[in-house]
């Protein structure tokens, strides 16, 4: 019988029960304490986000002294990026939330990434044509989230390979084949395209220092799973004269089925929320979906339901109950039993539907200029 306690958190997978306290050690990242929390809250001049309060960031590298260097005057920027598969769920936006923040209180560049020739090489049963068709669709859903179209730069993979492949090369001749074997765990049988991947990843975290001709600090928030692939960009970026990229981890969200992460590998429509689902799927899933509760309304009114287990609660709690007043009463109400599952549906329901009515309507202006973001070329001749 398999060890209850072991699971796998990788880029390619993630199974078992996260014990994230562990991945701390063995990741050998930091824990996001609340001094680090309360040196950010003072330079943003106001209340951090509920992502970041409610613990669902909670492992860094670097952090500090990227804030330390903010704060005498050494701007920063961010980088995230999305591998298009299909439709993004709600928790593909986590990092993007975080992202749009750090834009709106810093004033700080963004850097988006979307690898449409990474998911044609790892997804066997994916055409190009559908990737870039999907990278496309993702692209003007994130930049829909509130971007600022002047501060906000992409490379689309296939279609920035001009602008990022001069970089690519200095970085791919820094990266020995056997630490991307051993750090993904790559079989005979991987094509090379995901040997090579990991060097146009990394272009992002150095373009601005490359194209300014000076050390321009990067900050990547993104799931713990993808910290293997910057652990290997913070190897090589002292080398070629850039400084490491600053690393802030989120932890996975729960899937509506309650059985891991949400995810849109093996079939699992039910478990995630799709940005793209109409209102009738959306009321759906969300009534269908894994709760803390007990088996009887006369048990729960009694004993109260258990949230730390709700896939429900978990969605209140990274995006849909900005007001940490209201998540607190929500959860309150939840322990105690005063409220029903098919109340808290109900009320979830309802703010999705309005999320995704005014998303809709941001999307259709993040298409006039989703096209004129993309990097198509180098930041001088070479």
């Amino acid at each position: 019988m398999p060890d209850p306690e072991e699971f796998v958190v990788t880029p390619y997978e993630i199974k078992g029960k996260i014990d994230y306290g562990r991945l701390i050690e063995q990741f050998g990242t930091q824990e996001l304490t609340p001094e680090l929390l309360a040196k950010l809250h003072h330079l943003a001049g106001g209340e951090l986000p509920p992502v970041l309060t409610r613990g669902i960031y909670y492992s860094h590298r670097d952090l500090g002294p990227l804030l330390d260097g903010y704060a005498n005057g050494r701007p920063f920027f961010l980088y995230s990026g999305r591998g298009p598969s299909g439709p993004l769920h709600i928790s593909h936006l986590l990092h993007f939330d975080l992202c749009l923040w750090f834009q709106k209180r810093l004033g700080v560049p963004m850097y988006i990434q979307i690898t449409d020739d990474e998911k044609f090489w790892s997804r066997p049963t994916l055409s190009r044509e559908e990737t870039v068709h999907w990278g496309l669709e993702n692209l003007v859903d994130l930049l829909a989230l509130g971007f600022d179209p002047k501060r906000t730069h992409v490379f689309f993979d296939s279609k920035s390979i001009a602008a990022m492949y001069p970089l690519a090369v200095r970085v791919a001749r820094k990266i020995p084949y056997s630490s991307v074997k051993a750090v993904f765990g790559l079989q005979p049988s991987a094509n090379i395209g995901w040997v090579f991947f990991t060097a146009l990843q990394t272009v992002p975290a150095f373009w601005p220092s490359w194209a300014e001709g000076r050390s321009v600090p990067c900050l990547i928030p993104c799931g713990v799973d993808q910290d293997p692939h910057f652990r290997l960009t913070r190897d090589i970026a002292e080398g070629l004269g850039y400084p490491k990229p600053a690393l802030l981890h989120s932890k996975m969200v729960p899937g509506l089925l309650g059985e891991g992460v949400m995810s849109t590998t093996a079939n699992r429509a039910d478990d995630a929320l799709f940005l793209n689902d109409p209102p009738r799927e959306v009321e759906r899933k969300l009534r269908n979906a894994f709760t803390g509760g007990r088996a009887t309304v006369e048990e729960q009114r009694r004993l109260g339901a258990v949230p730390e287990i709700c896939s429900i609660w978990a969605l209140w709690r990274t995006r849909f109950a900005p007001s940490d007043r209201e998540f607190e009463e929500i959860t309150r109400t939840c322990r105690s039993g005063e409220l029903l599952c098919g109340d808290c549906k109900a009320k979830l329901i309802e703010r999705v539907h309005t999320f995704y009515d005014e998303h809709a309507a941001a999307r259709e202006k993040a298409k006039s200029w989703a096209e004129s973001a993309i990097v198509t070329a180098p930041p001088k001749a070479l």
